[in-house]
């Protein structure tokens, strides 16, 4: 578990507290150091959990590109710990773990359709300060993709920015799910902030 959050972890306490480590034990293994940070502000917290649970259930979007679209975000932004949890959460779901684990040098990787790398090259777009996704990506993917996925891709990498840079912020790292689960280390850039 991560131990340097810039904000010490909260013991989870009472009715509420135990439903929750018992549900992220259930679901997770084990429970994450991030929930006693945000247990600081429990609203902070449901509410996130609930955006997060509503996120879960959209459809319209292939699941393996909403989830290497998250996943680039995670690396771009530096949240060790979205990177880790949704390595870890493409496993459970049966995506391609080759191509999950080439997330973060996905640039040099020859592991990924042309599809896969617009969506990826999008992701990184919005991420940037100010964002830089222009008319033409924007255009290609909703040709490939339709309406409804675009805008359901869209709002996850939004909401991937959400969570990973709150996370960064309040010094929230990996706890370890991926190696707890016997996953191969994520892939590494050979030049770190390396990009055409």
């Amino acid at each position: 578990m991560s131990g340097n959050t810039r904000i010490p972890a909260a013991e989870i306490t009472g009715l509420k507290g135990a439903v929750i480590k018992r549900f992220a034990r259930k679901s997770l293994g084990q429970v994450p150091s991030s929930l006693g940070v945000y247990w600081h502000n429990q609203k902070v917290l449901m509410s996130m959990a609930g955006i997060g649970g509503k996120v879960q259930k959209w459809d319209a979007c292939d699941e393996q590109l909403k989830s290497f679209a998250h996943m680039a975000v995670a690396a771009q932004v530096g949240c060790s710990w979205c990177l880790d949890f949704n390595y870890f959460e493409a496993h459970n779901k049966d995506l391609d773990m080759v191509k999950a684990r080439e997330i973060p040098r996905w640039r040099e990787s020859e592991a990924f359709s042309p599809l896969e790398r617009e969506v990826l090259a999008y992701a990184e777009a919005m991420t940037e300060t100010e964002p830089t996704a222009t008319d033409e990506l924007v255009a290609s993917l909703r040709e490939q993709l339709g309406d409804a996925a675009l805008v359901e891709l869209t709002a996850i990498i939004a909401f991937a920015n959400f969570t990973t840079r709150a996370n960064v912020a309040l010094g929230i790292e990996s706890d370890g799910f991926a190696a707890a689960c016997g996953l191969k280390p994520l892939a590494q850039p050979t030049a770190v902030g390396s990009r055409p």
